[in-house]
């Protein structure tokens, strides 16, 4: 048998070296953990973007619908204006309520105010003779209090939405949850000495049973949702409006925002939303003032 030529033998010899090194490249990189992904919830460039985004993995959170679609009490009424409304349910978790309580809907607008959006939101309300429910952060309601005075001014009711939208607040400790709830009252009546805030919602819908627990004491209605298009991400007005109007049945309590980032596909989804809606009665959820 023939011998092998020197140079053949080191072509072997080099082409087994490279598939073992391809291998062990291989097996290593597999061992290095792929870099963490980039957080959601980040203040920008432009400021704070506030939504109601999922809070971290270890907060705990009442279940919502699925961006795009409508959610599981769509079919129970028929999605009709004459559908038995379900009632105030504290159903969401640790009993935070998630229906208005009655056959009206309530369109509910969470993160402002804001200078660009929320006058556009009144503006369309205004056209439509409607009045909705402001969830409010504290901090902006303090930097624009001639908005938190249009909003009461034209019947809307307002909301409690921390103070700065800290989707943690409800692992905070009792005495922090308080300072930062009544902060941001107090933030909302420095501009309405007289309002009336009858209810809470948690920043994420990242409830526990302390936060719940003190929005009640400082009596407070912890505030969940029915419908949500998740318009925090910018799907485009066509998407947010037909979710919402999918989704609707009597009783709903649908989730909007006219802060925290680029709104304007959620007003333009105003157009479209509110003349759908002109077979239910909406309206803003009792402030307990009457």
């Amino acid at each position: 048998m023939r011998e092998p030529s020197p140079a053949r033998t080191i072509g072997l010899a080099a082409l087994v070296v490279t598939a073992l090194l391809g291998s062990a490249y291989a097996l290593g990189r597999g061992m290095v953990p792929d870099p963490p992904a980039a957080p959601t919830n980040v203040t920008g460039a432009a400021g704070p973007h506030y939504a109601d985004q999922p809070p971290a993995d270890d907060a705990p959170r009442a279940p919502e619908s699925a961006p795009g679609s409508a959610p599981a009490e769509a079919g129970q009424d028929g999605g009709t204006p004459g559908g038995t409304p379900s009632p105030a349910q504290p159903d969401g978790l640790f009993g935070a309520q998630t229906t208005s309580g009655t056959s009206r809907v309530a369109l509910t607008f969470d993160d402002g105010p804001d200078p660009r959006y929320t006058p556009q939101v009144l503006a369309l309300l205004r056209q439509y003779q409607v009045r909705a429910t402001f969830c409010v952060v504290g901090e902006n309601a303090q930097a624009h209090p001639d908005l938190i005075r249009a909003i009461a001014a034209e019947g809307h009711s307002l909301c409690n939405h921390s103070w700065s939208h800290d989707v943690a607040l409800g692992r905070r400790s009792p005495d922090a949850i308080r300072a930062d709830l009544l902060r941001t009252s107090d933030a909302i009546r420095a501009a309405v000495p007289d309002a009336s805030i009858a209810y809470y919602r948690q920043p994420g819908g990242a409830w526990t049973g302390q936060v719940v627990s003190m929005a009640q004491e400082l009596g407070m209605v912890p505030l969940h949702w029915t419908v949500d298009p998740s318009d925090w991400t910018t799907p485009g007005a066509d998407r947010i409006a037909a979710t919402v109007v999918a989704g609707v049945v009597a009783g709903s309590v649908v989730l909007l925002h006219d802060a925290g980032g680029d709104r304007q596909g959620t007003v333009d989804a105003l157009h479209r939303i509110l003349p759908a809606l002109a077979g239910f009665e909406v309206e803003a959820l009792p402030d307990g003032s009457a």
